[in-house]
């Protein structure tokens, strides 16, 4: 919770949690933090929603709360729009040209291609076929829907449990979490501490601050569990982690692509810094690629094809991950049915486990290609090939919403679900907008 009376309200539990005061006594941040400075000794107002009760961003202690439905916040007596992200010295106006267009449009694909492929996690490809079968909705084109379906089809594919509430078309009220949004919200909050030129141990550090362990699975939570037993970079990622080659390190990719538009290389060696957290071999090559790609295509001149073949550049060419991407973009070619594409690459890499890197970032190379740029297509062909949909298809819908450039060129059918809301337990993000979190990033792609 985040309160703005005059108790103090902890933002996390536990003896190292940040309080949030209003009053004359709070204690000065930590070093390095970027608590906003309010004008003439008036207190704090925080920068960041934290749902339908959020402190807005001001202009100055007296600005009010926009009107409803307005995205940007107006400040008092008609002046100018001049709302700062940050306070202080460092403080910029909010970003609001081309790039920050392309950056909201990002966001708003990963979060539409995560909701997607959250009901059908976990199941196998013939049950996620036979569901949207069952309501004509195959090929994939459009949420999932228990409406229709038929009662034997459910027994036999039940949704998964814990996502169907929230991620049905007839139940979707917002973004709801996932830890395919937590890792990007971490790692924009990581540059906003500790700028581009981060350190894997900055990366630890901001986990044990923000990042609650029950928030972490597969080779997080073990490398998680090897920083609280005192283990340190790159043994965290070793230490009895049978995980380590997985889906984790790619998920946390798009950020490094974001804030280094037109810069792959960069992109990647942030992306590493990342990565060597947790994971080693084709579980590192999966982030690269990924970042390197989302660079390229956060320029706005680059096609699909343009960045998958920058984010290849930057994987060891011999690896198992290069070889996987390069059938997966050589098999979308050579197929017009996507569900062929799929099938082929099931054959090849069926024996891999569901979330492991190598099928899953030769099935999104392939999803892309064969959507050739097309929002829609792109985000549901991830999903409908299976393994780990979520995961797939967020990372998908990222690439396919730069390249469309903003939120207004995505499908409404898509986007207005979300209701411009995302929820989160990372600290002073829940309930953000997808528009301010563009700002934001913008802000940080903006730093040297």
């Amino acid at each position: 919770m985040l309160r703005t009376g005059p108790e103090a309200t902890r933002l996390r539990t536990g003896p190292k949690a940040a309080l949030l005061r209003t009053g004359p006594e709070a204690p000065a941040p930590p070093t390095g933090t970027r608590t906003p400075q309010p004008p003439n000794d008036t207190a704090p107002q925080p920068l960041l929603g934290t749902g339908p009760e959020a402190t807005r961003l001001r202009t100055g202690p007296e600005a009010p709360a926009p009107p409803a439905g307005t995205r940007t916040p107006q400040p008092p007596n008609n002046a100018a729009p001049q709302p700062l992200l940050r306070t202080g010295q460092e403080a910029t106006p909010l970003h609001t040209g081309p790039e920050a267009a392309r950056l909201e449009a990002a966001w708003l694909g990963r979060a539409v291609g995560c909701l997607l492929g959250k009901p059908v996690e976990k199941l196998p490809l013939e049950g996620i076929r036979a569901l949207a079968r069952a309501v004509g909705n195959w090929p994939l084109g459009d949420w999932f829907t228990a409406r229709g379906v038929p009662p034997d089809v459910l027994a036999a594919y039940p949704w998964n449990r814990r996502s169907a509430p929230t991620s049905l078309a007839e139940n979707i009220d917002g973004m709801p979490e996932d830890d395919d949004l937590n890792y990007p919200l971490l790692g924009l909050l990581l540059l906003q501490r500790h700028g581009k030129a981060f350190t894997t141990a900055d990366v630890a550090r901001l986990w044990l601050d923000e990042l609650p362990a029950g928030r972490t699975f597969t080779a997080e939570r073990i490398a998680y569990r090897n920083l609280l037993l005192g283990l340190e970079p790159p043994a965290t990622a070793t230490h009895h982690n049978p995980f380590r080659e997985w889906i984790g390190a790619l998920i946390r990719a798009d950020v490094h692509g974001w804030t280094n538009p037109g810069d792959p290389a960069a992109a990647a060696a942030q992306a590493y810094r990342d990565a060597a957290l947790t994971h080693t071999g084709n579980g590192v090559y999966a982030a690269l690629f990924v970042a390197a790609a989302t660079a390229t295509a956060a320029t706005g001149r680059a096609d699909v094809h343009t960045a998958l073949r920058a984010g290849l550049a930057v994987v060891p060419p011999r690896s198992r991950l290069a070889e996987a991407v390069r059938r997966g973009i050589r098999t979308a070619g050579q197929e017009a049915d996507f569900d062929r594409v799929v099938d082929r690459l099931h054959a090849r890499y069926g024996h891999y486990h569901w979330v492991h890197a190598v099928p899953n970032t030769a099935l999104i190379a392939a999803a892309l290609t064969h959507a050739d740029g097309d929002f829609t297509r792109s985000v549901c062909n991830a999903v409908s090939g299976g393994w780990d949909t979520d995961s797939n298809g967020a990372t998908a819908g990222a690439l396919a919403g730069l390249l469309a450039g903003s939120a207004d060129a995505l499908p409404h059918r898509w986007t207005a679900p979300l209701k411009n809301r995302l929820a989160t337990t990372v600290a002073g993000f829940d309930g953000i907008g997808f528009d301010t979190l563009a700002h934001l990033t913008a802000q940080e792609a903006a730093r040297s």
